[in-house]
């Protein structure tokens, strides 16, 4: 399979090169250059597979000669060696709705899933190619926790995460930040997400930097996450074994939703994918309305969902343009400049697979305490809003909720709605009591780019 930029689909890259860059040169995102689809007798096969075995199967179909399939399987198996769950997810009824909680892996939440992989494909890689690799992520509270995790102590990689400063929950912080290994580097940036995603972005864009430090990135924009994330919409679907199924996404940087569009182009029979939203809420506005001008982020209890500019929403753009790379090219100029509304033809495309709507701060509370009341199960706010977005648009018990995170991760939240502290498994407990390392810059390219340069520069000396 060949990979083409959402900017430009003149060059097609092999998986490798996709997975490496992350970012595509001229600032788009990658995509496959053709659709692939699973026919009726092939999804009869994959549903009596494990979650191993299934993510063996679809993964394997996006890599080409990157790794043979006996190998991915033995990775996959690694991957997912230290989850708290057998089957990696976990489904649990919750009133009329079932919710699949992903996040069993080692630092609670969904991000773990594809991370893991990620993590041990960047090993495999550099065993065969003698290359150092320095990764730059952006992270809005739960990325850099799962990406750090699953690189921290390998060989020939480091990994520099950005964070808004004083703008994630401080269990988030601390599962960053206390971690020992040298090749992990904190940088709490005074600004907020997409003030440090656009940082990492101009990195990506930046040639002559991105190649002098063999820069490389495992934000939701690196498609080899999207496809890990895939696997867990065909699992639930198997394990339900329902005619036709909803998804109720909490999102803000529109990468997991994106998986289920991706899930649903491959074969699976999903209805409806629901963009779950906090106050900062943008994708509601622009599904809804058409309206895809951004405003100033509030902070809110969903850290995670604190989000203006969903990355992942470029590659959304690019498939209701007809896969038109020059359309996509201007509307991201549009988008830049804050100037840009969905047109109406655009607008009915998108509603064919998704609805959106929004929770506020004082809804998201609430949903927490009710949950908790009528079910004894404590919510984390970004699975709150999922469920309370399933509500408010009347969905029934075909409708899945994903639970992205913990709710241990998420205090403060959880303090507010239920005046108690939901205790971190015991395993994680100690980054409540360790000393943090974190490096807090302006939110200035340059200043971040030198500090970058110099902890290489100190490794290599």
């Amino acid at each position: 399979m060949k990979y083409i930029s959402t900017r430009s689909s003149s060059e097609s890259l092999a998986f490798e090169s996709v997975f490496i860059k992350g970012l595509a040169d001229d600032g788009g995102l990658f995509l496959p250059e053709k659709d692939y689809k699973f026919d009726e007798k092939d999804l009869s096969k994959l549903q009596s597979m494990s979650y191993y075995e299934l993510a063996t199967e679809i993964v394997y179909k996006f890599t080409g000669d990157f790794i043979e399939k006996d190998n991915l399987y033995e990775l996959v198996k690694k991957s997912y060696s230290s989850f708290r769950s057998e089957e990696v997810v976990k489904l649990r009824k919750v009133g009329n709705f079932n919710i699949l909680e992903l996040f069993h892996g080692p630092t609670l939440a969904f991000k773990d899933i594809a991370m893991q992989l990620i993590g041990n494909f960047y090993e495999y890689y550099l065993s065969k190619n003698k290359n150092f690799i320095n990764i730059i992520v952006a992270t809005s509270g739960d990325t850099g926790a799962a990406a750090i995790n699953a690189i921290k102590g390998k060989k020939n990689l480091n990994i520099f995460v950005l964070h808004p400063h004083n703008r994630i929950s401080s269990v988030q912080r601390r599962i960053m930040s206390t971690v020992k290994e040298k090749n992990v580097f904190n940088i709490a940036i005074e600004g907020n997400f997409d003030d440090c995603q656009n940082l990492v972005k101009a990195m990506f864009v930046d040639q002559n930097f991105s190649k002098k430090i063999n820069m490389s990135g495992v934000n939701s924009i690196n498609w080899a996450r999207i496809v890990a994330q895939t696997v867990y919409y065909f699992f639930c679907f198997f394990s339900l074994k329902s005619e036709k199924l909803n998804f109720s996404v909490p999102t803000g940087n529109f990468g997991d939703i994106y998986a289920g569009y991706l899930a649903k182009k491959m074969g699976l029979p999903i209805d409806k994918l629901i963009v779950a939203t906090n106050q900062n809420d943008i994708l509601h506005r622009a599904i809804s309305k058409g309206d895809y001008t951004s405003k100033k982020v509030s902070e809110t209890f969903s850290p995670s969902m604190d989000i203006q500019l969903a990355s992942n929403f470029e590659r959304l753009i690019f498939e209701i343009q007809g896969r038109n790379s020059d359309k996509t090219k201007n509307i991201m100029a549009k988008i830049k400049e804050n100037n840009y509304k969905l047109d109406e033809n655009s607008l009915n495309k998108i509603n064919k697979d998704f609805l959106s709507e929004k929770l506020s701060e004082d809804e998201t509370i609430n949903e927490i305490k009710e949950v908790f009341k009528n079910h004894n199960i404590v919510l984390d706010p970004h699975t709150a809003i999922g469920y309370g977005v399933a509500k408010k648009l009347k969905q029934d018990n075909s409708c899945i909720i994903l639970s992205t995170a913990h709710p241990s991760k998420f205090p403060e939240a959880i303090k507010n709605a239920l005046g108690k502290n939901e205790e971190l498994p015991p395993e994680l407990r100690n980054v409540l009591k360790e000393k943090e390392k974190f490096e807090i810059l302006e939110n200035s390219l340059d200043q971040v780019k030198n500090y970058i340069l110099k902890k290489i520069d100190e490794i290599k000396n």
